[in-house]
């Protein structure tokens, strides 16, 4: 796969921003402008699982919804397949939903209860006018197979299955228009550690079998190093650092990215781990800091990070970090008491991933 080929790109954002509040809203007074997202540049390949991680409030779960145009973005542009979807027409938009699906993150909130399985997995085929009549229910049956049901699931409702088989019904319903595009919002944190690696794998396994583009959100880390190509770390409405999964996980340059790391927890009695600690609380996305947004909070701020705002570069081939300092923080710099080297990493995300069911071979 050649990342400079045009046809390779299937998905292209530039200076993607989304801006909440603002202004005087009666009764409240003026509202804070709340910056979700600001300037987020990113390109997906065709055929990769591209993974978005960050803590809580990042903006990772609003940037697929702009990605998708479930929001409106404030500015910016997305393409899909060199098309421009900002400013779609909704015709032309309803036309372009069938090829971009989404999974939610709430497999119990994001299923109608008043509407059977069948019902819910067939209706993207009568919106779309894709099946009808027996046709659709066909399809729905085979998407039912597809993820692990049995077809006579479909005339059950929500309130019947497990959180496991709701998700499964969810990835049926995406999957049913047959799009060239998946985006997972947290497709797992809302299941038991168990039911995991089963959605995981079932997501890996529909990936190759249909040829899909996966753009995962999540904040869990050891999954993300099981199922990612390459990985696009946030923080505060940002990408702080893009690479490659084994480049991320063994040299990650941006501090924040190490500390995502390192809060991996070793799931082994007794065990003891120095962490790069992260410092005092998220700033508020309403007032970010001046300068780098993650100065607030790093151990190895310099002046500079307090006034100028580092921009997005190049530090390797496919490896990009917006961090001033990425060239002096390398793991042989670091603190002695701080555990940062590779094998060390490498050690904690396997030991994680193991107990999530996860195959050793792929952690």
């Amino acid at each position: 796969m050649t990342a400079d080929a045009s046809t390779d790109i299937i998905l292209d954002a530039r200076n993607l921003t989304r801006y909440f509040g603002g202004g005087y809203r009666f009764p409240f007074g003026e509202m804070p402008l709340i910056r979700a997202v600001d300037g987020v540049s990113l390109s997906v390949r065709r055929g990769e699982t591209f993974a978005i991680v960050g803590e809580s409030g990042c903006g990772k779960s609003t940037l697929a919804r702009l990605i998708l145009r479930l929001i409106e973005p404030t500015g910016g542009s997305v393409r899909f397949e060199g098309r421009e979807i900002t400013g779609t027409p909704p015709e032309a938009m309803r036309r372009l939903r069938r090829d971009m699906q989404i999974i939610f993150q709430d497999p119990f909130g994001s299923l109608n209860p008043r509407m059977t399985v069948g019902a819910l997995i067939g209706e993207p085929l009568s919106v779309h006018g894709i099946a009808s009549g027996r046709e659709r229910d066909a399809r729905v049956r085979e998407m039912l197979r597809l993820v692990g049901l049995r077809p006579d699931h479909a005339g059950r409702y929500p309130h019947e299955f497990s959180g496991g088989q709701r998700q499964r019904i969810g990835i049926a319903r995406a999957l049913a228009t047959r799009p060239r595009l998946l985006i997972g919002d947290e497709p797992v944190s809302a299941l038991d550690v168990s039911i995991r690696a089963q959605v995981i794998n079932l997501l890996e396994d529909l990936k190759a079998q249909l040829g899909l583009t996966l753009i995962l959100v999540a904040h869990d880390l050891a999954v993300i190093r099981h199922t990612s190509d390459r990985i696009a770390v946030m923080y505060l409405g940002e990408i702080v650092e893009i690479a490659d999964r084994d480049s991320l996980f063994e040299t990650p340059r941006h501090p924040y990215t190490r500390s995502l790391i390192d809060a991996i927890p070793v799931p082994v009695p007794g065990a003891r781990a120095a962490r790069t600690l992260l410092q005092g609380d998220p700033p508020s996305p309403a007032a970010p800091p001046p300068g780098c947004r993650f100065h607030t909070r790093c151990v190895y701020a310099k002046d500079i990070c307090r006034t100028d705002r580092p921009a997005l570069r190049d530090i390797a081939s496919g490896h990009r970090v917006a961090c001033h300092l990425a060239g002096e923080l390398q793991a042989h710099t670091l603190p002695a008491a701080l555990e940062t080297v590779s094998a060390a990493r490498q050690r904690r995300v396997a030991l994680f991933a193991g107990a999530q069911g996860i195959p050793a071979s792929n952690a």
